[in-house]
């Protein structure tokens, strides 16, 4: 690393450090902001890999439906986990397959964050098991409602992506989405629990 390299980054660190110094909670939320985006960068990379995996397996043909609360305006069941048997291209919901490609990969994810927020963004040094037990039923809280909005939008957004890119891009394009949304949604939700929860001695 040449010597001007360095230079620009010793000032670059000084003048965060005294941003940091002057707007504590700015500089909190920015950073949340920078590991949430990494994270959602992985999420989408292995979102579209494991549903590629998955895909190919008789998961795809097993219907998982659960949870059923009431029923949509074409007077057919609404469930919040609603991932019915075939492949999306096909009409169907990605089945079992679709389902453990989205939890995998957001699970994965979840890990990840839950580490580099606790250590980089809050700099916690409180109870681990404690934090982790709360991230753990805020996960499955937001988990359930994001499945239950995905019962709204998910299906009429890729036939609409599908008819009108193709089966393979409007597929790709609806994932892509589908993990956006789940994403923000997270995002906006877990930023107060882990002020609450990722505490200082």
């Amino acid at each position: 690393m040449d010597a001007g390299m360095m230079k620009s980054q010793n000032v670059l660190s000084k003048v965060w450090v005294s941003f940091q110094k002057a707007h504590p909670a700015i500089a909190e939320f920015l950073v949340f902001f920078i590991v949430c985006n990494g994270v959602t960068v992985l999420q989408m990379i292995l979102m579209p890999m494991l549903k590629e995996m998955l895909g190919h397996t008789v998961f795809v043909e097993i219907n998982f439906q659960m949870f059923r609360a009431g029923t949509n305006l074409d007077g057919s069941p609404y469930y919040i986990f609603d991932y019915a048997s075939g492949g999306l291209a096909d009409g169907g919901g990605g089945g079992l397959a679709y389902f453990l490609a989205v939890e995998i990969a957001m699970g994965i994810a979840q890990v990840i964050n839950f580490i580099a927020q606790r250590k980089v963004t809050f700099k916690s040094d409180g109870n681990i098991w404690r934090a982790a037990f709360w991230y753990v039923l805020a996960y499955v809280v937001i988990t359930i409602g994001a499945s239950a909005l995905q019962g709204v939008y998910r299906r009429p957004l890729y036939a609409f992506l599908t008819e009108a890119m193709g089966s393979g891009m409007g597929t790709t394009v609806a994932d892509l989405l589908t993990m956006l949304i789940n994403c923000a949604i997270s995002f906006w939700v877990f930023f107060p629990i882990m002020k609450l929860i990722f505490k200082q001695k």
